[in-house]
């Protein structure tokens, strides 16, 4: 298994360098911020098949398998001053951060490589509209029969009364 140097993932101290992973030498194991771990960090081993999150959550050591699958797109979140790629994920404590910078034609190039390689789609979070409003949760709704509650509420309206017509029967 290769890894990428130490530098090129979480930034050193004193450091001016941001984020930036190779696309094309995975795996790659790197520290990102973390704010509910300890100590704010947590080591992400990103592999072509799979992603595997380390953290330590009150003393509580876990590891976290996730496949590439299961992720819904790579991202670029952010202004112009400083754009980020991330890996997208339904669970946002999942999400995974891929590079940041400032140059737009990089970063361009940065998304296409990345979405061909985990063969996941390119998402646009500027251009994403907000999901529906969901119907709340109700705790009387689950004691009240379900035909309840298809029934319209009010007064029973009456059925309409055909006076000096004749009637079909059908019989056999």
């Amino acid at each position: 298994m290769r890894r990428q140097t130490a530098t090129c993932g979480a930034n050193p101290a004193g450091s001016s360098r941001s984020l930036r992973l190779d696309p094309l030498s995975l795996p790659v194991r790197f520290d990102a911020h973390d704010p509910r771990a300890d100590g704010h960090v947590r080591q992400i081993e990103l592999h072509r098949e799979r992603v595997v999150l380390r953290r330590a959550v009150r003393g509580m050591q876990m590891a976290i398998n996730v496949r590439v699958a299961d992720f819904t797109g790579v991202a670029l979140r952010g202004k112009d001053e400083a754009q980020t790629l991330v890996l997208v994920h339904r669970d946002p404590s999942l999400s995974i951060p891929l590079l940041v910078g400032a140059d737009a034609d990089e970063i361009a190039q940065a998304w296409t490589i990345w979405s061909e390689i985990f063969a996941l789609p390119q998402l646009d979070e500027g251009a994403r509209k907000p999901a529906p409003r969901r119907r709340r949760a109700n705790a009387i709704r689950t004691r009240r029969p379900k035909f309840l509650m298809r029934r319209r509420t009010g007064m029973a309206r009456e059925l309409p009364v055909h006076r000096d017509e004749r009637e079909i029967i059908a019989r056999n």
